[in-house]
């Protein structure tokens, strides 16, 4: 109660000063028409009663700064105006970071517990450097004056930095800037006529007052590089033998490697297995090959659907893994070494180690070792399935995503009992695959439900489908142990207290894939890594010439974020001195193959209630659309999240057969800020899957129709009858 007491006096008190600011119209003091008018008396002023001009300047000065009000600008060039550069440098640099403080303060203790509350979310990424390098962070804030100083004073009060530490900070950081601001002020108040506006002395001024952050910016990063190159700067070439090296040939490595020889670079690509990484080699390509041939044989098993009859499909499960090979192989030349190599790309294939901060060793696969500096380097190592720490789990012998191929692709007989454990999007699409093939399967998840960063009615669908392919579908099951009792394998699984024996023949292990952040010297340069390789927003490590893109930076892993990421990187590293760009995730989509797709971009529900963004829902169901209907695919439906009474698109959510092709529309719409009655205007082609988009469109357009408008119309049209 006393708390709450003091804020409210205290609120007074700050609101009291801000109407009394613009009530008597004290703004118009603070122009810099009327320091000009003043000139000649303030000049009197200080030679009759420095002290007490000084004074009142300062408190002045520090009720302005503390209060957030307009005019600090103004009455910083006063301060050179008045004072000098001197005298003013001293007076304003004290009366601001006491002022900032003030306002740091004030807005730490009114708001600071309220607005953690409801918006902490949207201040994560200010926490996230106060955590990291609070002082550093808020040193180059003031150093370079991205942000209004007003603004930094209040988000700051809101974070838990110490306000001995703002102050001190503050006090430094903004000393080169008001030392600008006030010379500016120097030359002003020596004005006596529009003549003196060409002085040399104020048109200095005026550049320097634009070129200060851009100054400044280079200073900080001079400063970071030379902290951080410290250790290495005796080893440093003087030339380089490449312009970028990129390890690893995945989706990230191979568009990095392109776009360096895109632009004449000279460009090394290190890939130590198969080119074309993870995605080509065990998953994207692959696991669509396997889940094109399930779809057939389910469509067999139910060709009454299509007025055919039913059959069971016949094959070969060795056949079927050869099919699959044989379409990697299909794709393989886009990823080869000659393809790139014929673009002009150095390939070599090995195991690549940083030594240094330029320097990168390859221990070559065909013998002997070669050792290249580049000015930049790209990591795009890739990921790894992530092996639980099952008690007995190598005594039964497993295989993971990236293994099955291989060891499946010897088998004459597909596994009669399967366990899939994960229930996330590669273990519900290998469940159903191999179920749709006949095969028994189980599939383990310890979540309370499958495909957990999806809504909730998404899922349940999503397990529907899979338990109508024959799924056993255990969710809220925690994997305790394998076991090997006679020859036979068992998975110990347990749920609510109780256990459950799953007897199986093989089991696949699809709980997610980690980072590759060993082996090639992360360690050995003391470059960060938390689940991923550190990275800031422009994808480079703690040290600038080094990036990282795709899965081994995160935060997605995506074949398509990774090219994404990858031209960031690689233009980064060859231009990075001239202009860098930071990497953009505002729209990202993904897809699930499963049958029915599920294909999202931006927002669902869940994350909009977990981050407190107001919301709309619309949805269309596909069973109403005619070309779903006449492939007999009508399950399935669109959502759509739009800004309340808007039509802008907050994120998409689409179930139902080519979901994955369906969301393009949406994420073009969401990259270029179309909202959806730029879709019902656009001409969708008849019968399409595609309408979809245009009649979820038309539902949000019918539930925003302007009613009282139409009772309007409707009576005109009476009227029109007679």
């Amino acid at each position: 109660m006393v708390v709450n007491i003091r804020k409210i006096l205290l609120l007074l008190v700050v609101l009291l000063g801000i109407v009394t600011f613009f009530a008597f119209g004290l703004n118009r003091y603070f122009s810099l028409a009327f320091l000009k008018e003043s000139q000649a008396s303030l000049a009197a002023l200080r030679e009759q009663q420095p002290l007490q001009l000084a004074l009142g300047y300062f408190l002045v000065y520090i009720a302005v700064t503390a209060l957030s009000l307009p005019g600090a600008t103004i009455v910083t060039l006063a301060g050179g105006a008045i004072f000098g550069l001197g005298w003013g440098l001293l007076i304003v640099s004290f009366a601001s970071s006491i002022g900032a403080t003030l306002a740091f303060l004030t807005a730490r203790f009114l708001l600071r517990d309220s607005v953690q509350a409801r918006f902490g979310q949207r201040l994560a990424e200010v926490d996230k450097g106060i955590q990291k390098d609070g002082a550093f962070y808020l040193f180059t804030l003031r150093l370079i004056p991205v942000v209004p100083f007003f603004v930094i004073n209040l988000l700051m009060g809101l974070t838990k930095m110490k306000a001995w530490t703002f102050y001190w900070v503050s006090q430094l950081g903004m000393l080169a800037g008001t030392a600008v601001y006030v010379n500016a002020g120097t030359q002003l108040g020596r004005l006596d006529s529009l003549q003196g506006i060409l002085s040399p002395g104020l048109l200095g001024s005026f550049v320097l007052l634009g070129l200060f952050p851009l100054i400044a910016r280079k200073v900080v990063e001079a400063v970071q590089k030379r902290k951080v190159y410290a250790k290495w700067a005796s080893v440093r070439p003087a030339t380089f033998d490449r312009n970028l090296i990129v390890i690893g040939a995945g989706a990230g490595g191979l568009v990095s490697a392109y776009i360096a020889a895109a632009v004449k670079a000279k460009v090394t690509l290190v890939e130590a297995h198969k080119m074309g990484g993870d995605c080509l080699n065990y998953g994207c390509v692959p696991s669509k090959a396997l889940i094109k041939s399930a779809k057939l044989a389910h469509q067999m098993r139910h060709g009454a659907n299509y007025g055919l009859s039913d059959t069971t499909p016949t094959f070969s499960f060795k056949a079927v893994m050869q099919r699959i090979h044989d379409v990697i192989k299909a794709i393989e030349p886009h990823d080869s070494v000659a393809r790139y190599t014929g673009l002009g790309v150095e390939v070599l294939q090995g195991y690549a180690r940083l030594v240094n901060p330029w320097t990168v060793e390859i221990a070559l696969n065909g013998g002997g070792t070669q050792r290249l500096t580049a000015r930049g380097i790209v990591i795009a190592a890739g990921a790894r399935p992530f092996v639980p720490p099952l008690p007995g789990l190598d005594d039964v012998g497993y295989v993971t995503s990236d293994t099955l191929w291989d060891a499946f692709a010897k088998l004459d007989e597909m596994p009669k009992r399967l366990v899939v454990l994960g229930g996330g999007p590669i273990g519900c699409e290998l469940a159903q695959a191999f179920a749709r093939l006949g095969a028994q399967v189980t599939q383990v998840e310890m979540a309370p439900r499958i495909m957990l960063r999806e809504d909730g009615e998404v899922s349940a669908l999503a397990q529907a489908a899979l338990e109508a392919d024959g799924v056993a579908v255990l969710t809220g099951h925690k994997a305790l142990r394998c076991e090997l009792v006679d020859g036979e394998k068992i998975l110990v699984v347990e749920h609510e207290g109780a256990e459950r024996r799953i007897p199986f023949d093989q089991l696949i292990c699809a709980v997610g894939r980690v980072a590759r952040l060993t082996g090639y010297g992360l360690e050995d340069l003391g470059i960060p890594t938390n689940r991923t390789v550190e990275t800031n927003e422009y994808l480079q490590t703690i040290y600038p010439n080094i990036y990282a893109a795709g899965d081994v930076a995160g935060p997605y892993q995506f074949t398509h974020v990774a090219a994404h990421q990858a031209w960031y990187a690689a233009v980064n590293a060859l231009f990075g001195d001239f202009k860098k760009f930071k990497a953009d995730y505002s729209v990202i989509p993904w897809a699930t193959f499963i049958d029915p797709e599920v294909a999202r971009v931006g927002l669902n529900e869940q994350d909009a209630k977990e981050k407190n963004i107001p919301y709309e829902v619309t949805r269309y169901g596909i069973d109403d659309l005619d070309r779903a209907i006449a492939d007999s695919e009508a399950h399935g439906f669109v959502k759509v999240l739009t800004a309340p009474g808007k039509d802008r698109i907050l994120g998409v959510t689409l179930v139902g057969t080519h979901a994955g092709d369906l969301l393009a529309e949406y994420v073009l719409a969401m990259k270029h800020g179309l909202g959806l009655n730029k879709i019902l205007g656009t001409i969708h082609t008849y019968p399409t899957l595609a309408e979809a988009n245009k009649y979820a469109a038309g539902e949000w357009k019918r539930a925003h129709a302007p009613q009282r408008l139409l009772a309007w119309v409707a009576k005109f049209h009476t009227w029109r009858r007679g």
